[in-house]
């Protein structure tokens, strides 16, 4: 028994928590069951492997030079506030499970048995109609942290192991089918791209994707075709237009810190950064956030290639018929380039009018806005609603989800008590999905959780009956689904 336990540690620690090692393994074992030469596997794994932990340099870039910023406003002006990012969500999670005497180890548990429900539900895709294998590893990690504390925190009458067992059913369920929901709208992004997304705001894509056409319009330009006049051409370059928006966003929120509060060392208050001229830093940090981007895209092409490639073996041979569920980044290179920060920029404006209302009207709760749902989520949601419909809608509804994620990421860190510890997610899905289906559990205990699995498993039936012919042919022979959707239209 030790042994095996001593093996699913090592699995645990070194391969389903490590979502770059995680594609890279797949990789692996998709070539090999596609019987492709030693050699030719090795190199796609090694190539999956690298383009993850590319992409990894470029997110964790793209955070680590924001959350400084975030935490000095925090220091800067004694804000009692919950930052809504899922790092911030799962540490406060973690240390609100220690609190009330509970492990963090519950949740590696929790993540186990998710996995194994979500691998059950692809097994049985004929009866449960799901068609993903959720593989986002970090974000597994994440959202299972949160998960556990909300089953702790709803039924405190559950010993450990009922409640890891509740836990993990209800997010392996959620996993599959939230992922599900992205296929048909990712396959049409990518062009049958094999892959649909498994990350924080997969119901608010398929969200996006029903409302975008209604608020963009028929004829609504994408942001491709945006034509800027004279010297305004310049932002059509990615990097330029990135960078240039970066410079007066953070210019404004270092200016309201000020140099002085950077420079002054940790114990006297400051942030403890050290530069020369206050403008050039400005410069530099914002002009980094470029470069970050940059890389990212750049990761994932390189893995994303690799997977969708080497997955045909996984679906033919152990799950037929599936797709994997991977970072919502994986899309960004299948859009337009400057979608990402057009979501971004729009993205903030919602999340910053909501704090500001949440000030005005004296809200208990006050909210710091996180890098990873203001970015991630919204320039995901940009990407997909431009090619729906356009510039217009990719602008509104990324500036409504920042509200959105505000809002309720005020409600359910005030509802399941993480504010006291800093922090909730803050990404879409959490702060939406996770608060009704929160709410149906504390107020009608565990008949609002089996109501919450029944309306999850309800969803991809409902998929299902809307187009059975060609349900699982978008993922098995996209060519001639493409060709059949053509004939109808």
């Amino acid at each position: 028994m030790e042994f095996l336990k001593s093996i699913w540690m090592f699995f645990q620690s070194n391969i389903l928590t490590q979502p770059a090692f995680f594609v890279g393994f797949l990789v692996l074992i998709g070539y090999l069951l596609l019987k492709k030469p030693l050699y030719q596997a090795y190199a796609g794994f090694v190539k999956a492997t690298v383009g993850y932990l590319i992409l990894n340099v470029g997110s964790g870039g793209l955070v680590s030079t924001f959350r400084p910023i975030l935490a000095g406003l925090n220091q800067r002006f004694n804000l009692n506030a919950a930052v809504i990012d899922p790092y911030f969500g799962q540490a406060a999670a973690q240390k609100a499970m220690e609190a009330v005497g509970r492990t963090s180890s519950l949740l590696f548990l929790g993540l186990l048995v998710a996995f194994f429900v979500n691998i059950l539900l692809v097994a049985l895709r004929k009866v449960t109609k799901v068609r993903t294998l959720f593989i986002t590893g970090h974000i597994m990690m994440q959202q299972s942290a949160t998960g556990m504390w909300m089953i702790i925190f709803l039924f405190p009458q559950f010993q450990d192991a009922t409640a890891v067992i509740l836990m993990g059913i209800i997010m392996g369920i959620f996993w599959a089918v939230s992922s599900n929901l992205t296929v048909e709208v990712t396959q049409r992004l990518t062009d049958g791209g094999g892959f649909a997304v498994g990350h924080q705001q997969m119901f608010g894509i398929w969200l996006v994707d029903k409302l975008a056409p209604i608020v963009g319009g028929k004829d609504a330009k994408p942001i491709e075709e945006l034509e800027l006049p004279g010297w305004l051409s310049i932002f059509t370059d990615n990097v330029v237009a990135t960078g240039t928006l970066m410079l007066l966003f953070f210019g404004v929120l270092l200016t309201v810190l000020g140099p002085d509060f950077l420079k002054a060392p940790a114990d006297q208050g400051g942030l403890g950064i050290s530069f020369n001229s206050f403008v050039f830093y400005v410069m530099q940090t914002a002009f980094q956030m470029a470069v970050y981007l940059s890389i990212l895209q750049l990761g994932v092409r390189m893995f994303v290639a690799e997977l969708t490639e080497s997955f045909t073996g996984i679906s033919e041979k152990l799950l037929p018929g599936s797709v994997p569920a991977v970072d919502c980044a994986a899309t960004y290179g299948f859009g337009s380039p400057n979608a990402p920060i057009i979501g971004f920029f729009f993205g903030a404006l919602g999340q910053f009018l909501a704090i500001l209302g949440l000030v005005v009207f004296k809200s208990p709760i006050l909210i710091i806005t996180g890098f990873v749902p203001v970015f991630f989520d919204n320039a995901t949601f940009a990407v997909f609603a431009n090619k729906a419909s356009g510039l217009k809608a990719a602008s509104i509804l990324t500036f409504l989800s920042g509200i959105v994620q505000v809002l309720g990421g005020a409600l359910c860190a005030s509802i399941f008590q993480t504010y006291e510890y800093g922090g909730w997610h803050g990404n879409f899905d959490v702060s939406t999905v996770w608060l009704v289906g929160g709410l149906l559990q504390k107020y009608l205990g565990i008949i609002g959780y089996v109501l919450c699995i029944v309306a999850l498993l309800a969803i991809p039936q409902l998929q299902y009956r809307k187009d059975p012919e060609h349900y699982f042919e978008v993922v098995e022979d996209w060519d001639s689904y493409k060709a059949a959707k053509s004939l109808e239209a």
